[in-house]
């Protein structure tokens, strides 16, 4: 029980302890650790006076609670999009978010989700996923212009204008080091641009993919109903009450529509019908199969 709960409320303990840690030192004008360790204190952009109290509550608002709170808002919002799809992964997906199904936070976005179109549902789960590929993204993005500019290391930071100022030690070896992180940071960079490019084309040959097996089964759905009007009628499909397209059989000898039973199979691996246990790959396409 103590290890479930643990796990259950970690993001939330580690979120109290980092704001307490930070209300504690930054917050009360004080040195963090690592700050007293590198003889580092922090300042305003004129880097002549010590940030203002309100300065120093909003980095830590940006640094702890807002990044909190937008992966919280995400999962919740990408759950409730998901919910209706399947309510099996319903269950599973509430021991992930940390969080029982009677917040605030949940309950707002469910509200607003229930208003929502299918097609702005889908919309919006999209951007959802945007977002969650972007953000680490654009941390990487900011710690490789870190590296060359040698300022603003976390990105709340630069936004509340805090930076540092050095006291102690010698110009030149601090020169010699910020020139080595230079060098790392234009990897860093090159790296970040070669790992969007990839993920830009391997969205795009998806989105081809998906387009390309819509068109296909457009085409052969019309081809089956011209042909359907002078032939018996087809058996329907168990998943989708429609006529079956792309007939597919399971090991146990029942048959649905090659979507529909894939589709399936992505959550469970049992036959709907008789619930016998199968592994997807077992599924056979039965090409050209007319009854």
């Amino acid at each position: 029980a103590g290890a479930k709960k643990w796990l259950e409320w970690r993001k939330e303990i580690e979120l109290l302890s980092d704001v307490a840690y930070f209300v504690l030192t930054t917050l009360s004008g004080y040195q963090t650790l690592g700050e007293e360790y590198v003889n580092i204190v922090q300042v305003d952009s004129t880097k002549k006076r010590v940030p203002s109290f309100l300065r120093r509550a909003l980095f830590i608002a940006l640094h702890t609670v807002v990044p909190y709170c937008l992966e919280k808002g995400l999962l919740h919002l990408e759950h409730e999009l998901q919910r209706e799809a399947d309510e099996s992964r319903t269950l599973q997906s509430n021991s992930a978010l940390g969080l029982s199904s009677r917040t605030l936070m949940r309950n707002w976005i469910q509200k607003q989700v229930g208003e929502l179109t299918e097609q702005q549902k889908k919309t919006v789960l999209q951007i959802v996923y945007v977002l969650k590929q972007c953000v680490p993204l654009l941390h990487r993005l900011h710690l490789a212009v870190f590296y060359i500019s040698g300022t603003f290391y976390h990105l709340s930071k630069r936004i509340a204008g805090i930076t540092y100022l050095h006291f102690g030690g010698l110009q030149e070896d601090d020169q010699s080091i910020r020139s080595s992180y230079k060098f790392l940071g234009i990897i860093s960079l090159f790296h970040l641009l070669l790992t969007i490019g990839v993920q830009m084309y391997s969205f795009k040959q998806k989105q081809r993919a998906r387009q390309e097996w819509k068109l296909h089964r457009n085409l052969a759905h019309q081809k089956n109903t011209t042909k359907e009007k002078t032939t018996r009628r087809h058996s329907r499909c168990t998943l989708c009450l429609e006529e079956r397209r792309h007939t597919t059989a399971t090991p146990c000898g029942h048959l649905f529509c090659w979507e529909c039973i894939t589709e399936w199979c992505n959550t469970r691996t049992e036959c709907p019908l008789c619930r016998e246990k199968f592994h997807p790959q077992k599924l056979i396409y039965l090409r050209h199969y007319q009854l």
